[in-house]
C-alpha cells in the first residue's frame, strides 16, 4: 500500500487549487511578475501589440476571457491581470498597499514583464479607474486607452458633489469603507452577478483564494469620500493624448452614466463613447458581442 505524508497531501491540494484559478490548458498562459515584493498574476494569449487587462470588483483576471479570445484572433497579444489582493496575485496587509501609485506600478510591472514600453489599457469598475489614473500620471505607459463604466475622475468628482442619483448609488462603497466590513463577504455572495454556471464554479474558488480585507482597502485608500457640499474641490487634471474608448451599461446602479459627459474635455485625441441601455454595471458580459466586437474595431481602426 502507497504510503501519503502530510506534507505530500498539502502540496497536491496547492497545486489542485492553483491549477483550478489559473489559465486552463491551450492558447492560455499563466505568468508572474513583481512590484516592490508584491507578486503579480496575469495571464496571456496571443501576439501582436500589448493590451493589458484589468478587472474590478469583485472579479479576477477571467472576466477578460472572451476579449481576450477576440482581441488574441485579431492579432493583439492580451494580459489580463489578477489584481492585487485577488487570487493568484499578492495580497498584502495594510490599506496603504492598495493606494493608487501602487496599483498603477502594478500595471507599470506587467508591461515592462512583457518587454513593452507602453500598451493598450483597459479597465472595468477600479480597473478602469486604475486605467483612467495610469494615463493621467504615467502617460507614457499607455497608448489607447479603453474604460467600461468609470468615469473620468473630474466627472466622478462632479457628480459626487451634484447628482443625488450618484451619491445615493455609492452609499454601498460607504458601508466598504467602515472598518470591518470584510466580514461581511463570503465567496459565494461575491460571485453571485456571475450569470454563467460553467464560469461561476471558477469566480468562487477565486474569491476563496482572495483576501476580503484587501478588496475593501480599495475602497478605503481611493474612493471620494465627501458628497454634495462635503465633497472633494474640482481638481485640474493634465489631458490625455491618446484616443478614448468609453463603454457604459446605463442600467449600472452604482455608477452614473451622467458621470461620463464632458469626458471630451479632459481628452485631446479622438474620443468615443458608447452607452449601452439594456446593460447593467458588469457591460462586459451583459452586452458580451457588442462590447467585443466594437473594442475589436475601435482598435483596428486605430492600427
Amino acid at each position: 500500500m502507497r504510503r501519503f505524508t502530510l506534507a505530500g497531501v498539502i502540496a497536491v491540494a496547492t497545486a489542485l487549487a492553483f491549477a483550478a484559478q489559473a489559465a486552463p490548458a491551450g492558447k492560455l498562459q499563466d505568468k508572474f511578475t513583481q512590484n516592490g515584493g508584491v507578486k503579480i498574476h496575469y495571464v496571456v494569449e496571443g501576439k501582436g501589440p500589448l493590451v493589458v487587462m484589468i478587472h474590478g470588483f469583485p472579479d479576477y483576471w477571467a472576466t477578460w476571457k472572451p476579449l481576450m479570445a477576440t482581441l488574441s484572433a485579431a492579432g493583439y497579444r492580451t494580459a489580463a491581470l489578477d489584481n492585487r489582493g485577488y487570487n493568484l496575485s499578492g495580497q498584502p496587509k495594510g490599506e496603504a498597499a492598495y493606494a493608487m501609485p501602487n496599483l498603477i506600478g502594478d500595471v507599470a510591472a506587467v508591461i515592462a514583464a512583457e518587454g513593452q514600453k507602453n500598451a493598450i489599457v483597459v479597465g472595468h469598475d477600479w480597473g478602469a479607474a486604475i486605467a483612467w489614473q495610469t494615463a493621467l500620471n504615467r502617460p507614457d505607459l499607455v497608448n489607447k486607452l479603453i474604460i467600461m463604466s468609470v468615469p473620468h475622475p473630474a466627472g466622478m468628482a462632479r457628480e459626487m458633489a451634484t447628482n443625488k442619483a450618484q451619491q445615493e448609488g455609492s452609499n454601498y462603497a460607504r458601508n466598504f469603507q467602515k472598518p470591518g466590513s470584510e466580514k461581511n463577504l463570503t465567496a459565494e455572495g461575491l460571485a453571485g452577478w456571475v450569470k454563467d454556471p460553467k464560469e461561476k464554479a471558477g469566480y468562487v474558488e477565486a474569491f476563496k483564494r482572495s483576501d476580503f480585507a484587501a478588496m475593501m482597502n480599495y475602497y478605503r485608500a481611493n474612493y471620494p469620500k465627501g458628497v454634495g457640499d462635503t465633497a472633494a474641490p474640482p481638481q485640474t487634471y493634465p489631458p490625455i493624448k491618446v484616443p478614448v474608448l468609453v463603454i457604459h451599461g446605463m442600467k449600472d446602479t452604482a455608477l452614473n452614466a451622467a458621470g461620463h459627459n464632458g469626458t471630451w474635455d479632459h481628452v485631446t485625441a479622438d474620443t468615443t463613447i458608447l452607452m449601452i441601455p439594456t446593460a447593467g454595471h458588469f457591460v462586459q458580459h451583459d452586452a458580451q458581442d457588442l462590447v467585443d466586437r466594437t473594442i475589436k474595431d475601435w482598435l483596428n481602426q486605430r492600427r
